[in-house]
């Protein structure tokens, strides 16, 4: 077997003929979300038997799994994951593993499988967030119609023109939020700033709304499955009231409207976010676990 490796945007095209064929359920499975957290988790990839196994080393905490994917036998692959794991750590996890992959590949006498709702992703219907119909959603609604009347603004796809202008905005956003006091924010800014840099590169969507010229909403996406895209990040001027509202329903509407449904990836156990998540009424969940040998 040859060494695990660091993640580099060379690999892409690998990433994605192997997550083709076996198209992910799970947030995290998309090259561009390894490769903008890359510095953060710092993980190390093998392509072993048609499946490609991945081993994050994060700045905080243990060394850990994700799920093997590709058309490769990934129970067989699952086995040499945490073999591989056993060599640097004695606590062996594979965290982050879509219910399906449990039900299809994870044997139960061996393992045991652990929820974790904190990393469950959130599945909406693209149409609830593009039309935002019934009483459901008559405030989200609402935020909408007063940011239209309040402010003459633009939506614009995002383009290698638009990049440095979201740049200035992700900025000005970490300023307000002081990004540098906090480590979470710090990372996510590091990833923003690695996905934006690599904007062609990756290959994914974007979307910005200008007011005066200025950015002061952005969110990045791409397709996740045949069905489904995923909203890797979303930010607003939290000073204009209805702005998450808007680019959460113009992204969908501009660049999702084809798909059925939209992942909005997890709430990571934080209240305010879980809170705002659930405003939104998911379609359902893609309940995730973490995978320990017995």
């Amino acid at each position: 077997m040859t060494e695990f490796k660091a993640i580099e945007i060379q690999d892409k095209p690998l990433f994605d003929d192997f997550l083709a064929k076996d198209p992910p359920q799970v947030s995290e499975l998309t090259f561009t979300n390894l490769f903008i957290w890359r510095h953060h988790y710092q993980p190390a990839w093998l392509e072993w038997n048609g499946c490609i196994l991945i081993v994050f080393h994060p700045q905080k905490g243990s060394v850990y799994g994700l799920c093997p994917f590709g058309p490769g036998d990934k129970k067989s692959a699952l086995d040499i994951l945490c073999k591989e794991i056993a060599k640097q750590t004695a606590e062996v996890r594979i965290c982050r593993v879509g219910e399906e992959f449990v039900t299809r590949h994870v044997d139960p006498a061996k393992f045991e499988a652990v929820a974790d709702r904190d990393n469950s992703d959130y599945i909406y219907l693209a149409k609830d967030l593009i039309n935002l119909s019934g009483n459901r959603y008559h405030r989200k609604k609402n935020h909408l119609n007063q940011f239209i009347k309040n402010h003459a603004f633009e939506y614009r796809p995002l383009d290698a023109e638009l990049v440095k202008r979201v740049l200035g905005m992700q900025e000005a956003w970490c300023r307000i939020r002081e990004c540098v006091e906090k480590p979470d924010l710090l990372a996510e800014d590091y990833a923003v700033h690695e996905a934006l840099t690599y904007f062609e590169e990756l290959g994914y969507q974007g979307g910005a709304i200008l007011i005066n010229s200025v950015v002061e909403a952005f969110s990045l996406g791409e397709p996740l499955n045949r069905d489904t895209a995923v909203i890797h990040i979303e930010k607003a001027n939290p000073d204009i009231l209805g702005l998450y509202a808007a680019i959460n329903q113009l992204f969908c509407l501009n660049a999702w409207s084809n798909l059925t449904y939209i992942n909005r990836e997890q709430d990571m156990g934080v209240e305010g976010l879980r809170k705002a998540k659930e405003s939104y009424y998911p379609h359902h969940m893609v309940n995730k676990y973490t995978l320990k040998p017995k």
